[in-house]
């Protein structure tokens, strides 16, 4: 049996125990994927579960908010990805050690490329500076970004992002609240990374006015999965890249980590996930 899990707060909605189950069953591994919430969003509460969960020999865990900067102390071994973006979502524990990942990052580049191809990144406002569009954030450059723009109610975390794009060498500009309208005309692509279209939390992380001559979006929300962000965004035309690609992909990359095996076909993967768990859009 192959222990994995998942460390979070309110994660008793995630489809990460049935995706990892049926990769699984695929790849003829035995898994049983359990659901950790440590007891608050403190680095002490997560510590507490990492061991508890390692003295139960886990194999590898994913971590979502909001530990995911939080758990890099705790990584003997960092990849380039995690270095590079400042958070993880894929520990594997193994021969005594945690070497942290970041799927979030590799799982984006396959999502993106899956479904716009070769189209590049281009200019890209991001809104949201969290873990997942810290990852995001870099992520871009790798499929063609010249320029990142980068908004967030806490502007702390913004320019945190900015600050560490532009060091890393890339180019990126922080976009305080009244300047978005300006900047969504500038963009090729849009990018939320805020909850905002979650079914707990409905709406749009802009205006849909703004929504007018860019080539493509991506919301990293996937429940629902058309999210009115990305219906608006259709209905313009644009190129759609969901956040269940990037829910899809980064468990893949995960799992590959967690068993040593390679996922060769990922779409009929895909297509049996949707039908047996009945994930449906009508945009992709």
């Amino acid at each position: 049996m192959l222990n994995l899990g998942l460390i979070g707060q309110a994660i008793t909605a995630s489809r990460s125990p049935s995706l990892h189950t049926l990769l699984g069953r695929l790849n003829q591994i035995s898994v049983d994927y359990q659901l950790q919430e440590p007891k608050d969003d403190s680095a002490q509460a997560y510590n507490t579960k990492l061991a508890e969960i390692r003295s139960k020999g886990f194999v590898g865990v994913n971590v979502t908010y909001p530990y995911k900067q939080i758990a890099i102390d705790s990584a003997d071994e960092v990849n380039d990805a995690v270095k590079k973006v400042g958070a993880t979502n894929t520990l594997l524990l193994k021969d005594d050690k945690v070497c942290a990942f970041n799927t979030d990052y590799t799982g984006f580049i396959r999502g993106f490329k899956g479904r716009v191809g070769d189209l590049q990144a281009g200019k890209v406002l991001i809104i949201g500076a969290g873990g997942v569009g810290r990852a995001i954030g870099f992520a871009l450059f790798e499929v063609g970004a010249t320029e990142v723009f980068v908004t967030d109610l806490n502007e702390k975390s913004a320019l945190s992002l900015v600050n560490a794009i532009n060091d890393a060498g890339y180019k990126a500009r922080y976009v305080a609240k009244d300047d978005i309208p300006a900047a969504a005309k500038e963009v090729d692509g849009l990018v939320n990374c805020t909850p905002v279209g979650h079914f707990k939390s409905l709406g749009m992380p802009i205006s849909a006015e703004l929504i007018e001559n860019q080539k493509w979006a991506f919301d990293a929300v996937y429940t629902p999965m058309d999210t009115e962000f990305l219906v608006a965004a259709n209905k313009k035309g644009l190129k759609i890249v969901s956040g269940f690609d990037l829910f899809f992909y980064q468990g893949i990359d995960a799992f590959e980590i967690f068993t040593g095996e390679k996922i060769l076909d990922e779409k009929p993967v895909f297509d049996l996930f949707c039908t047996k768990y009945d994930v449906k859009s009508d945009l992709i």
